[in-house]
C-alpha cells in the first residue's frame, strides 16, 4: 500500500473548524509523535490541503499540525 496516496480528513482545511477538539503534534514532539489535545483557536495553513496535516493554534496558544479530529465545533 502506498502511504503517500492516503488522504485523511486532517489534511483538508475545509474539515477543520474553529472551536473543534483535535489532537495535534507539536513541533517539539514530531520525533516522538506525542499528541496534545485542545480546541482550535486559529487555522494557520492557508492552503486547502497539506500532506502532514493542517497547522493550527490551540486555545492554549500551542501550535501544531492536526493529527486527529475528536469532535466537531
Amino acid at each position: 500500500m502506498n502511504l503517500n496516496a492516503i488522504k485523511l480528513p486532517n489534511m483538508f482545511r475545509a474539515n477543520i473548524k474553529l472551536g473543534m477538539d483535535v489532537n495535534v503534534v507539536l513541533k517539539k514532539d514530531q520525533r516522538t509523535g506525542k499528541l496534545t489535545r485542545g480546541k482550535v483557536q486559529w487555522i494557520l495553513t492557508s492552503a486547502d490541503f497539506h500532506s502532514r496535516g493542517i497547522k493550527v493554534t490551540l486555545q492554549s496558544r500551542q501550535v501544531g499540525r492536526v493529527h486527529d479530529i475528536i469532535t466537531s465545533a
